[in-house]
């Protein structure tokens, strides 16, 4: 079975630049606290590293 990724925001995204913003949105993340699980694929991979620093990723099987 494909690898998933568990992606949860952390951090408020209100100070943040505008792409940043949209880069949560596509995730699926609207507030702190949610959570989505994503393939782990380079679309997604590309997405965690824009937000990095407001997400916290957990590989799961």
């Amino acid at each position: 079975m494909a690898a998933r990724l568990k992606v949860t925001q952390i951090k408020s995204k209100v100070s943040e630049k505008q792409n940043q913003r949209d880069t949560l949105r596509s995730l699926g993340l609207k507030r702190i606290g949610d959570a989505v699980v994503r393939p782990d694929d380079a679309q997604t991979r590309g997405y965690v590293k824009t937000v990095a620093h407001l997400v916290k990723v957990e590989e799961i099987d």
